[in-house]
């Protein structure tokens, strides 16, 4: 009995966004083979997603457990739902405030029954794993006496603006009546910042809104953390780790996507995937514009007109996946009339498709996106160079990261709004010429620090370990 009890066995709890999900799912994959018992916990509409856009070969059991794939290759890792407090017919795109409302009062009480009823679960939970921004990882964690372990799924630079908003406040960068506009340099492990670099959330005016209760208790609440594991690498961003890692225990573990990219036996994806793979064989070797914007953010239909007809005039050849909502979740069509006519032989639309597939592939030249990070990660595996177009939240500090600190990419957005002429001009610099040479090299040169962090020897490999480690020694002084 003694030994099940030195079993560690992690409750994981993903935010419910893809963006979140994925990297939550690779990292649950990843302490499984490396000995974990995960019990893994999506929301209901989550996982009704989920099954919904994903045909099943694997029978039943499959459509209900999307890790029954994962066990069979002997990972031990066990899965559930809880509600996050509403039906699943509720539309979260189209009444986010009120969606975010109800994560951040209503689902703790869904996750401390499940939290209780999991407590006879042999071997028995000794650690919870969740998402920065659930505020209430600390609460549960006393409550049932777990090693507080919070998941922080982008990088670190954004990691250490939003742990010290206390200083943001003080200076005049955030929540100010009227906001200073001048570089901010007083952020630990940040040489310098501009605010339009800052998150959306710190950008904006009105700092009453639910979400930014949420980064205020959220930020409040991952200092009572026992382990922050981080989604970066730390040769990527090492004065802002080692400025963290002053505060708390702090190991950047990623990138945690499988290597190789192999198919998952997992399913991530909220849509169902069209297959791009023939309409890129027909291309020549790095031809090919990719454009995603995400599986969350929206855009204005005036910037995505002027995008269309951007690709139009660069007369680049392209692959566009548009989800139907990315507009809003009731706009039908948000592309110019007669669009889908005239880019035949040059574009392709899809409403989603496996990105890394995509991005792999030698006929793709470069990536327009919304700067999400795992889409930067996958892009710099890929050494596919970038143009960013950063719509919401830790996208813009994603671009300077991108743009101003690694030079692999350019900024498509300057000002509020972009202008077709401006768009077609920069596709053409990211994908033909000098700069574009340049670029690929850049990239390549960053994609070398993502293999040697993941070597036998490296640094995501070694943090993982003292990670683990760390973690068992707590879980031993929790039983004292």
């Amino acid at each position: 009995m003694e030994n099940s009890h030195q079993k560690l066995h992690a409750l994981m709890i993903a935010y419910p966004l893809q963006g979140h999900v994925i990297p939550s799912v690779h990292l649950a994959m990843k302490l499984a083979s490396m000995g974990f018992t995960i019990t893994f916990v999506n929301t209901q509409s989550i996982h009704h997603q989920l099954t919904k856009s994903h045909h099943h070969n694997d029978g039943p059991e499959a459509a209900e457990d999307i890790f029954a794939g994962a066990r069979k290759s002997g990972l031990d890792i066990r899965y559930a739902t809880v509600s996050d407090g509403f039906p699943l017919g509720f539309d979260r795109s189209l009444h986010h405030d009120q969606f975010m409302e109800g994560l951040l009062h209503v689902m703790s009480a869904h996750v401390d029954e499940f939290v209780g009823k999991l407590a006879a679960s042999e071997p028995p939970v000794n650690c919870l794993i969740v998402d920065t921004f659930y505020v209430w990882s600390s609460m549960i964690c006393e409550k049932y006496h777990l090693v507080n372990i919070s998941f922080w799924t982008e990088p670190a630079l954004v990691l250490t603006v939003y742990y010290h908003l206390d200083l943001l406040r003080i200076n005049g960068h955030f929540g100010a009546i009227d906001n200073r506009e001048d570089a901010i340099d007083y952020v630990p492990g940040v040489r310098s910042i501009q605010r339009k670099d800052l998150a959306s959330y710190l950008q904006a005016d009105n700092t009453g809104t639910v979400v930014h209760r949420i980064i205020n208790e959220a930020f409040e609440n991952v200092k009572k953390a026992d382990v922050i594991i981080c989604n970066t690498v730390q040769e990527l961003e090492p004065d802002t780790l080692l400025a963290l890692q002053k505060k708390q225990p702090v190991y950047a573990i990623g990138p945690v996507f499988p290597i190789g990219f192999a198919k998952s036996p997992v399913a991530t994806s909220l849509w169902s995937e069209s297959d791009c793979t023939e309409w890129l064989s027909a291309r020549p070797s790095g031809s090919v514009l990719y454009i995603s914007f995400g599986s969350y953010a929206h855009a204005s239909k005036q910037d995505i007109w002027e995008i269309a007809f951007g690709l139009l005039l660069s007369e680049v050849s392209f692959i566009w996946v548009l989800r139907p909502d990315i507009v809003s979740s009731d706009e039908s069509e948000p592309l110019p009339p007669g669009f889908r006519d005239q880019i035949k032989g040059i574009g392709l639309i899809v409403p989603w498709c496996c990105q890394i597939e995509v991005l792999s592939h030698s006929s793709i030249g470069g990536f327009l996106t919304h700067c999400g990070w795992n889409s930067i990660l996958e892009s710099i595996w890929c050494c596919v160079p970038i143009m960013c177009f950063p719509l919401l939240t830790d996208q813009y500090t994603n671009r300077k990261l991108v743009v101003d600190d690694w030079g692999i990419g350019i900024n498509l957005r300057d000002e509020k709004s972009v202008t077709r002429e401006e768009v077609s001009r920069k596709i053409r610099r990211l994908m033909i010429g000098g700069l574009a040479d340049e670029l690929r090299k850049k990239v390549r040169e960053v994609r070398k620090a993502l293999d040697s962090a993941l070597g036998p020897n490296g640094s995501s490999e070694k943090n993982l370990n003292d990670f683990i480690d760390d973690v068992k020694v707590k879980i031993a002084s929790n039983k004292q």
